[in-house]
């Protein structure tokens, strides 16, 4: 898979811009401020119809316009594909592939795939189990349509249960209702779980290896190991998609009286931990600022292999920002182990020695040119 054309109009700090992405590594140079993370952040919009930045599409229209446009050229299996998209500031977007109307957003995660590492990927380590169970189903979205579905289902099912929940139970109506959608909260949330182990078991070979590759040499650096923890569940174990719908809906009988109580579900996938630690210890709490850092790109390196290996297709890799997120030995060790394939590299600081770059470009005040 190679971009060969992003091209962009009324996006973000952009009037207009063309650029061809060499096949390789294109350094994208400038201060900050100036719109380098933008020229990622359309590339990603494209993959996801989404901002990997989390923000709402009407803030990616440049100010005083009212859509933004953003094209794709690529070459994917030796064939080349376009997809076109109309931002609106408000109303709903249009997006073409191959000139045709998109049916569903997961279409274009099926044309385009990317893998992206920013700042903000600090928070997988650091924060909350949210964002290490969005990094898992993100991946799921990538390998499977069928645990996609399954995902998709599970958070269908979860709304509907709560709202029911919330409305409170007024009669044997809404208990037998609820028994349903116990059922069905169940069997999904079975599946969910059993694909983010499964998942986790392929991570786990690729993880430990990229952060041993960015933390070698580093005093004191112990082996990446991780743990999926779900409270409605002791011990979860891929490879038996029955026995975990029969534990979450054991789980679910059991919590009913206090999930009325509260108008929310208490127990299932949705409220599921990536427990991580570095030598034995948790990554969240008692690692440092740089085996943070490093096992937050060690994660993206990780799913970028697995995905790779699953599709038979290399993703195109983002890196913002990331050598001014490491020290210089490990500046050093990605450089060593930057994975084939094509690459857009952001950033605002000096280029590491020793880093292959085959097209760089310069960005000020939302213009782009050669370098």
């Amino acid at each position: 898979m190679r971009l060969t054309l992003l091209a962009l109009t009324d996006f973000r700090c952009y009037e207009a811009v063309e650029i061809e992405p060499a096949q390789g590594l294109t350094a994208i140079v400038g201060g900050n401020g100036q719109g380098k993370t933008s020229l990622l952040e359309a590339v990603g919009w494209l993959a996801s119809g989404r901002s990997f930045r989390g923000v709402p599409d009407g803030a990616l229209v440049r100010d005083g316009a009212e859509r933004a446009i953003v094209r794709g050229a690529l070459v994917r299996d030796g064939r080349d594909r376009l997809i076109e998209a109309e931002v609106n500031r408000s109303g709903r977007n249009r997006i073409l592939v191959n000139r045709q109307p998109v049916p569903r957003i997961a279409a274009l995660q099926e044309t385009l795939r990317v893998t992206v590492f920013s700042p903000d990927d600090l928070d997988l380590v650091k924060g909350g189990p949210a964002l290490r169970r969005a990094f898992l189903d993100a991946l799921l979205a990538d390998l499977s349509p069928r645990l996609l579905a399954a995902a998709s289902e599970y958070e269908r099912i979860l709304r509907q249960r709560n709202a029911l929940l919330r409305g409170g139970m007024r009669g044997p109506d809404d208990a037998s209702t609820l028994d349903v959608w116990d059922a069905r909260l169940a069997d999904a949330g079975g599946r969910l779980a059993e694909g983010r182990l499964r998942l986790i078991d392929r991570l786990s070979g690729p993880l430990a290896k990229a952060y041993d590759d960015l933390a070698a040499g580093s005093i004191g650096a112990g082996s990446v190991t991780g743990e999926y923890r779900a409270e409605w569940c002791d011990h979860p174990v891929a490879g038996d998609p029955a026995a975990l719908t029969a534990a979450l809906a054991d789980a679910v009988v059991g919590s009913r009286r206090r999930e009325i109580e509260r108008g929310t579900t208490l127990v299932g996938p949705h409220r599921d931990d990536w427990h991580l630690e570095i030598g034995g210890r948790d990554a969240r709490t008692h690692a440092s600022q740089g085996e943070q850092r490093s096992l937050a790109l060690a994660l993206r390196l990780a799913g970028h292999e697995v995905v790779t290996d699953a599709v038979g297709d290399t993703p195109v890799l983002m890196l913002d920002d990331v050598f001014s997120e490491l020290d210089p030995g490990r500046c050093r060790a990605l450089v060593e182990h930057l994975p084939p394939g094509q690459a857009l590299v952001t950033t605002a600081s000096i280029l590491p020695e020793g880093l292959a770059v085959d097209l760089r470009l310069a960005v000020a005040e939302g213009r782009v040119e050669a370098a």
